[in-house]
């Protein structure tokens, strides 16, 4: 889908908007594949621009190479290794020639709630991919093969069990995935505290009204240092880093999205006008908002601000 200039110049790309959609004759919510079955299925030039899916993909990578962007950030995928990316990230494949492995594709609500909460699938800010290893390597191999086995033996259960069975080995997978390694880990994989988990919600709900940290410490009743410490402890960034990170993200996806001018998108972020959104996201991303639109409508795949890194 393109969207034209005005005044007739040549069209600007848009990263479209993908609704979860099963397969015919398969229960809804779900859908396990192969990297092989996608690259046959889809369009290469489609899973090479950036799009924006409504639901969850959790790939595990068997074989190859693969490098995935996620919310304009790349990382370098080997085998064993995760990519879980959440409903509404932005996100588009590398060259999936040589690279093989399995690809869960689901809608958030088809989990159960106490599993959701378990494994934290709302968790927009946990890293996008993990790196099991040895035992819990196996454990991932084996609820993922399990899942797909399962997935490709409709016929065997009356539908309305099938589709609990899914339920059921899906559940086993993302909690896995959640916690690859056990109570140990990243600063993604930490237990989250109540504190952090309201703070979280708290800016998602009003990151574009404010950006202080005492504005949500008093709305919350805890002090600006105890969130600080509460974010520094699961996030791995203290609070003030926390609400400026998800506002440049919001930032580059609508400098992504379409033709919205600096002073719109100021306006929508709460900045009190264009030259302060521009110098704020130049400080923080060391592109202006200019030079980061170009860049990734012009096909560039290093728009994070950085050079490839591993995951």
């Amino acid at each position: 889908m393109v969207r034209k200039r005005q005044g007739g110049e040549e069209p600007v790309p848009e990263i479209r908007e993908v609704a979860f959609s099963a397969p015919a004759g398969r229960p809804s919510g779900v859908e396990v594949l192969t990297l092989a079955e996608l690259r046959e299925r889809a369009d290469a030039c489609q899973l090479s621009t950036p799009h924006r899916p409504g639901f969850h993909h959790l790939l595990l990578l068997d074989r190859g190479r693969l490098v995935h962007s996620v919310d304009f950030r790349e990382h370098a995928l080997a085998p064993g290794d995760l990519l879980w990316s959440r409903p509404g990230q932005v996100q588009h494949f590398g060259d999936l020639t040589g690279a093989e492995g399995r690809l869960v594709l689901f809608e958030a609500g088809f989990l159960d709630p106490a599993t959701a909460a378990a494994a934290r699938i709302e968790d927009w800010y946990g890293p996008p991919v993990r790196h099991p290893r040895g035992a819990a390597a196996r454990r991932v191999a084996e609820a993922m093969g399990q899942l797909h086995q399962e997935f490709g033996a409709l016929g065997g259960l009356p539908l309305e069990v099938h589709l609990e069975v899914l339920r059921h080995l899906l559940a086993v997978l993302v909690l896995r995935a959640a916690h690859p390694d056990g109570a140990a880990g990243d600063a993604g994989s930490r237990p989250a505290g109540e504190t952090y988990l309201r703070f979280r919600d708290a800016v998602e709900r009003g990151f574009t009204r404010s950006r202080r940290v005492g504005d949500y410490a008093r709305a919350l009743g805890y002090a600006p240092r105890t969130l600080s410490r509460a974010t520094e402890a699961t996030a791995g960034v203290g609070a003030k880093e926390f609400i400026d990170r998800r506002v440049v993200l919001e930032a580059k996806r609508l400098l992504a999205h379409g033709d919205q001018s600096a002073a719109r998108i100021a306006d929508r972020l709460g900045f009190a006008d264009a030259t302060n959104f521009s110098k704020f996201f130049q400080r923080r991303t060391g592109r202006t908002p200019i030079a980061f639109r170009e860049a990734v409508r012009g096909g560039a795949q290093r728009v994070g601000g950085g050079p490839l890194r591993p995951a």
